[in-house]
C-alpha cells in the first residue's frame, strides 16, 4: 500500500481503523475493484483504491490523483493523491452532495450540507450488529483516525476547495472509459470547461499580438507548419488591416511548403479579403500550388473588387469571424496538429458518444480517431458506420476498412469475420465482379493477405490458411501491374502460413 501514500499504508496495517474509515466515512480499502476493466482513454495506469459502499469507488491515476467513479456512470478527480481522498472522505462526509457549489458560491449552502451530511453518518448503519454501545461518534472517530494516520486537521472549507481543484483537472487527461463499449464517463460534476477552441487560439492570437509589432519573429513562425497554421486560424477570428505584410509572409511559406489545402486556402482567402491588385501574382502562385487542386476556383481577377469577390467565393467556411461558430472537428484537427492528444480525444470520444446513427459522422470519426493513433476506439465508430451503410459496395468496403483496425488491435478472430463476408457483399453489387480487378479488389485482397500474415504470426492456422486462400483468389484475378503490387506482400504472406504447417 505504501505506493498510495503513508497514510493509506497505515490504514492498510491497521483493520480497526479500516473499518471505521469503511464505515462511518465510506472508503473501504476491501471494497476496492480488484477485478474492474475501466481504464483511462490516455491508456494510463488506473488502479482501484477503495470502495464508498455504494457500487463506487476511487482510483488511484498513474500520476497519482485520485479519481472517483459513481455506479451511474460519472467519474473526476477528487483529491490529488490518495492520502488526500481518505482526507476527503473523513473530513467531507458525503461530498457527492456538494459537486453543484463552487468555493466562491458556496457560502451557507456549503455549510448547511456538511451539516446535514454529518447528521446523515451518525445513523445507524444498515447490519444492527455493527452498532455496538460505546461507539464513539463521527467527530471523535475522525480525530481517532487522523491522529493514528497523521492526517491534518482541515477544514471542510478546505477540503471542499481542495475537491473543486481536482474536479477541473479530470480531462483532458484522466477520462474514463467503461468496460462495455468503451464508452466515457459523464463528467461528476456540472462545472463548466474551457472550451476547445479557446485552448488551441490562445497560442495563436498571443503570436499574431506579438507578431503585430515584432518583425523579427515573423521568419520563426512562417517557418513553422503548426505555429503558422494557428496564426492564421487566430487571423481569421481577429481581423486588422495592418496585418497584410504579415499574412503575405505566411502565404508565401504555405504555396512553397508542403501543407495542407486548407492551411493554404485560408491563407489566400485572408490576403485576397484585402482586395489589393499587388497582391495577384502572389494568390496566382498559390492558387497553382499541388495543395490547391481541389479548390475548383475560378483564375484569380485583376480588380481590387473583383478579388474581395473571388475570395468570398473561395473562402465558404473561412469567412466567418465568431470561433464558437466554428465545426468542432476544426479545433481536434487543430488540437491534434498542435500535440495535445488528449485534448482532440475527449472531443472525439464526446462526439462519438454522442453521434447516434450518422453515417457520415461515424466515418469522420473514425478516420480521425485513427489519425490521433486510436485504433480501438476508431474501429468503434467504423462498427458504427459499417452498420449503417446501405449501399452493397460501401458496406464491403466499410467492413474492409473495419476488419483492417480490428487487425492492427490484435483481434484478429474478429478481423476474420468482419472480413469474410466482403467479397460477397461486392459481388452482390457487381454481377461481373469488375471490382475484383479494379482498386476495391486490390484494397480487399491486400487486407486478407495483411490478415493471413498476422494470423500466421500468432499461430491461428485456421484463419491464416482460410485467409491467404481468399487472397490468392483476388489475386489472380487482377491485372498485371496490381499482381505486381502486392507480390512481396503475398510472398511473404505464403511463406509464413507454409511455416505453420
Amino acid at each position: 500500500m505504501t505506493v498510495y501514500g503513508r497514510a493509506i499504508a497505515l490504514l492498510g496495517d491497521q483493520p480497526a481503523l479500516a473499518e471505521v474509515a469503511a464505515y462511518p466515512f465510506g472508503f473501504d480499502l476491501a471494497g476496492a475493484e480488484r477485478g474492474g476493466t475501466a481504464r483511462l482513454a490516455s491508456g494510463a495506469p488506473l488502479v482501484p483504491l477503495a470502495g464508498d459502499g455504494s457500487a463506487g469507488g476511487y482510483f488511484v491515476c498513474g500520476d497519482g490523483p485520485v479519481l472517483y467513479a459513481s455506479a451511474d456512470g460519472r467519474a473526476g478527480l477528487v483529491a490529488a493523491s490518495a492520502d488526500e481522498a481518505l482526507e476527503l472522505a473523513i473530513g467531507l462526509p458525503r461530498w457527492r452532495t456538494l459537486l453543484h457549489l463552487t468555493p466562491a458560491g458556496a457560502g451557507p449552502e456549503s455549510a448547511a450540507l456538511a451539516a446535514a451530511s454529518e447528521a446523515e453518518i451518525r445513523k445507524p448503519p444498515p447490519d444492527p450488529g455493527a452498532s455496538r454501545p460505546g461507539i464513539p461518534g463521527p467527530g471523535a472517530q475522525r480525530a481517532a483516525l487522523r491522529g493514528a494516520l497523521g492526517l491534518p486537521d482541515r477544514s471542510p472549507a478546505e477540503l471542499f476547495a481542495l475537491l473543486h481543484t481536482a474536479l477541473l483537472r479530470t480531462e483532458p487527461d484522466h477520462l474514463l472509459l467503461g468496460s462495455a463499449g468503451g464508452r466515457a464517463h459523464a463528467l461528476l460534476d456540472p462545472h463548466p470547461r474551457t472550451p476547445l477552441r479557446e485552448t488551441v487560439l490562445s497560442p495563436g492570437l498571443a503570436d499574431l499580438a506579438r507578431l503585430r509589432d515584432d518583425t523579427a519573429g515573423w521568419a520563426a513562425v512562417a517557418g513553422d507548419g503548426v505555429r503558422r497554421a494557428t496564426v492564421l486560424r487566430a487571423a481569421q477570428f481577429d481581423r486588422q488591416n495592418r496585418d497584410l505584410p504579415l499574412l503575405r509572409r505566411l502565404l508565401a511559406a504555405e504555396t512553397a511548403g508542403p501543407g495542407t489545402g486548407e492551411d493554404l486556402r485560408l491563407a489566400t482567402v485572408l490576403v485576397a479579403l484585402h482586395g489589393s491588385a499587388d497582391d495577384v501574382p502572389l494568390l496566382r502562385a498559390a492558387r497553382a500550388a499541388p495543395q490547391a487542386a481541389r479548390w475548383g476556383a475560378a483564375e484569380i481577377p485583376e480588380r481590387p473588387a473583383d478579388i474581395v469577390e473571388w475570395a468570398r467565393g473561395l473562402g465558404g467556411p473561412h469567412l466567418g469571424q465568431d470561433p464558437s461558430r466554428e465545426p468542432e472537428l476544426t479545433w481536434i484537427r487543430l488540437a491534434r496538429r498542435q500535440g495535445r492528444t488528449e485534448h482532440a480525444r475527449v472531443a472525439l470520444l464526446r462526439m462519438l458518444d454522442a453521434s447516434g446513427p450518422r453515417a457520415d459522422l461515424l466515418r469522420v470519426l473514425s478516420v480521425e480517431l485513427e489519425a490521433l493513433g486510436d485504433l480501438r476506439q476508431a474501429a468503434r465508430a467504423q462498427s458504427g458506420y459499417a452498420a449503417l451503410v446501405d449501399e452493397p459496395r460501401e458496406r464491403g468496403l466499410a467492413h474492409r476498412g473495419l476488419a483492417a483496425l480490428q487487425r492492427r488491435t490484435g483481434e484478429l478472430p474478429a478481423a476474420w469475420r468482419t472480413l469474410r463476408p466482403v467479397p460477397e457483399m461486392l459481388d452482390s453489387d457487381d454481377s461481373e465482379r469488375r471490382w475484383r480487378r479494379l482498386g476495391p479488389g486490390r484494397m480487399v485482397a491486400a487486407e486478407h493477405f495483411e490478415l493471413a500474415l498476422a494470423a500466421a504470426g500468432a499461430g491461428l492456422a485456421s484463419i491464416a490458411q482460410e485467409s491467404l486462400a481468399v487472397a490468392r483468389e483476388l489475386h489472380a484475378g487482377m491485372g498485371k501491374s496490381a499482381q505486381r503490387s502486392l507480390g512481396m506482400l503475398a510472398q511473404e504472406t505464403k511463406w509464413a502460413v507454409a511455416r505453420l504447417k
